[in-house]
């Protein structure tokens, strides 16, 4: 449905002032589209355990590589996602390459999540 336009083709309308108020407060379709993209991240078991470790303690990928029983290749192609879409950020501190969550966002994302399941 394009905002601003009510389409009543597929079903009767009931209430048209609800629909029409809240077709006035829809999103752009990029902006649907992206955050799709961003909960596709959680989709997958090894994301979700490395988020989980990062949100536990910042880590180097040969810790979450050991922590996860992993190779370090595979952890960091995981990371590398998880990086690309601005949920993980790194901190080089001589040799070695921190991770963390970028924020409490992600952190809060993942315990509602959590908290929803376990009911």
């Amino acid at each position: 449905m394009q905002k601003g336009k009510i389409l009543d083709s597929y079903c009767n309308v009931i209430h048209k002032e609800v629909v029409a108020s809240v077709n006035a407060k829809m999103l752009p379709e990029d902006d649907f589209y992206n955050l799709s993209n961003f909960f596709k991240l959680f989709a997958d078991n090894t994301r979700l355990k490395i988020l989980w470790a990062l949100s536990c303690e910042d880590m180097c990928v040969c810790d979450i590589a050991a922590l996860l029983n992993m190779t370090k290749s595979a952890v960091s192609h995981q990371l590398k996602s998880l990086r690309l879409a601005n949920v993980v950020k790194f901190n080089k501190q001589g040799k070695i390459v921190y991770y963390s969550l970028v924020d409490c966002h992600i952190k809060d994302i993942f315990e509602k999540g959590l908290e929803h399941i376990l009911e």
